[in-house]
């Protein structure tokens, strides 16, 4: 058997930046399901949070597991779920696109924390400023789509 620790911080919006997940109940309902759904999908999701347009994610690859599909299964059923429940205005969608930097053993809790403080972040700063300072950090060149 195959020892494989391989830890990915993720990062996508909502659909068009729509402020879908307005409420603090609201999100929490979400990243509760998503956990609880990539439990069962057999995703090894380490800690989930985020804010009213988009979502973090930290998950440790399995050998049998791609990036790829792990994103489309978090994503596409929660977006499933959300709708079929009804509890937010007009049809919910994420963004096709999505940010995903590897996290090396000794920076997991310091990303850990960095996703647990979303509510208070997002107090200081906007989708925006917060996406232009994770490519800026990861050295990526400023291409990324942070909308639609």
């Amino acid at each position: 058997m195959p020892y494989i620790k391989l830890y990915v911080h993720l990062v996508w919006s909502t659909k068009n930046r729509v402020k879908y997940l307005d409420s603090l109940s609201l999100r929490k309902k979400m990243w509760q399901h998503i956990h609880e759904n990539a439990h069962e999908k057999g995703i090894q999701l380490d800690f989930v949070n985020g804010y009213s347009d988009h979502c973090h994610c930290l998950v440790s690859l399995k050998c049998d597991q791609t990036l790829k599909s792990v994103v489309q299964l978090i994503k596409g059923e929660s977006s499933f779920w959300i709708n079929q429940q009804k509890i937010v205005n007009g049809h919910f969608g994420w963004q096709d696109s999505y940010f995903a930097v590897g996290v090396s053993e000794s920076r997991i809790e310091a990303v850990r924390n960095y996703i647990k403080t979303q509510e208070d972040h997002h107090s200081r700063k906007t989708w925006d400023e917060e996406c232009e300072e994770l490519l800026l950090r990861h050295g990526f060149v400023k291409d990324f789509d942070s909308g639609g």
